[in-house]
């Protein structure tokens, strides 16, 4: 991709422009922007923003400077939506990785099984949707509840794809173990900005649950309570997240699923 855009060096003020590499090129200017869903619900799959969440891969095919295209990587709000409005006219392949099923999908010899990724032409404002297979869901159970600066929360933990068409897909890729599906850890991630998650939390409140092996199974589809720590001081408006990850991880980063950020105001 027209890395030279991507990273573009000033010539200083005092250096005349004859001796300033002048690029020719328009700068990016096309926009794409898309969605996120659940397969099975068309639901938007709820994310961490950051490297921690889904992240969307764009690959410039229509470039031939170089012999390989370079990725160009961004990630998707958490909301589960995406945007990026300084991308080269061109066409592309768009692949997106998060706390769902790979839509890649390679063998430990290389060999590409699956490839559910897009090939686009990005040109004006260009739309994409993606369905994916979640591995868990989250919803919040009534409202929370505050007393003594805590905040207590009922959440309900289910699988969005089945173990059997989690193994179907997954074992293919070597080393499949049915431990990847042990959820091992639930939080209750709490901030003073709504974009609660991994990248924006307090950890003095920030509530983490741990699980060995899969002693997390009798617990889905039930209701777990889970309660915040410290005391937030009183007068405060916080920001809640529920976010729970099983044991198997795609690009080497084990993502959480999570719901959506809920506003509580602590009393005086």
């Amino acid at each position: 991709m027209k890395k030279i855009l991507y990273s573009i060096l000033f010539c200083l003020a005092a250096v005349s422009f004859s001796s300033c590499e002048i690029d020719n090129f328009d700068l990016p200017g096309e926009t794409i922007k898309g969605r996120v869903v659940d397969q099975a619900t068309g639901e938007l799959v709820l994310t961490d923003q950051g490297g921690e969440g889904t992240r969307i891969r764009l690959r410039e095919l229509s470039w031939t400077e170089t012999e390989v295209p370079d990725n160009f990587d961004f990630w998707c709000m958490k909301e589960g939506i995406f945007q990026n409005t300084k991308v080269f006219k061109g066409h592309y392949n768009v692949r997106i990785d998060g706390a769902f099923i790979p839509l890649v999908r390679t063998n430990n010899s290389g060999d590409t099984i699956a490839d559910e990724s897009k090939y686009i032409d990005i040109a004006g404002v260009t739309e994409v949707e993606f369905e994916v297979q979640p591995f868990l869901k989250l919803e919040w159970v009534g409202q929370p509840t505050v007393s003594n600066g805590k905040v207590t929360a009922n959440v309900r933990v289910t699988r969005g794809v089945s173990p059997a068409d989690f193994r179907a897909k997954i074992e293919p890729l070597g080393g499949y173990s049915d431990d990847m599906l042990n959820i091992t850890d639930l939080r209750l991630f709490v901030s003073q900005v709504p974009y609660v998650g991994y990248r924006e939390w307090d950890n003095r409140y920030t509530t983490q649950i741990n699980y060995d092996g899969n002693s997390f199974d009798d617990l889905l589809g039930e209701t777990v309570t889970i309660t915040t720590n410290g005391e937030i001081p009183a007068g405060r408006t916080v920001f809640i997240r529920a976010a729970a990850r099983i044991n198997y991880a795609t690009e080497n980063i084990r993502r959480h699923n999570y719901n959506e950020a809920m506003r509580v105001e602590i009393p005086n």
